[in-house]
């Protein structure tokens, strides 16, 4: 992956939470994906989901270049076009502990 270094460092701590996920709920099963396409859209931006197939969620990770110390993320599902509505978090704050905090409470969430 030929990524910024803010971009390495958040998809290891998303893989963390990931493998932590899949011991502790086996059934969540979740889906990484990691894509630097919107700068080809001409988007400072790089975008992580996270996908449960069994719950039709995602959550929706956001790193734009123009708020470096700033992790944007957003739940939504994944046969909807993300809103506008996105949480903002201090890019410091964000470890494997926060990300699997989100994929649990989110993924198990039954609404």
């Amino acid at each position: 992956m030929n990524a910024n270094p803010a971009l390495l460092s958040l998809s290891e701590v998303v893989s963390d939470a990931h493998a932590k996920i899949q011991q502790d709920f086996v059934e969540l099963n979740p889906v990484i994906g990691v894509m630097q396409g919107m700068r080809k859209m001409g988007i400072p931006a790089d975008v992580i989901t996270i996908d449960c197939l069994v719950t039709n969620k995602r959550i929706l990770i956001i790193l734009h270049d123009e708020h470096p110390n700033m992790t944007r993320y957003q739940l939504t599902y994944i046969d909807q076009d993300p809103s506008d509505d996105y949480q903002d978090v201090a890019s410091d704050k964000v470890n494997s502990e926060t990300v699997y905090s989100w994929i649990k409470e989110y993924f198990l969430d039954q609404h």
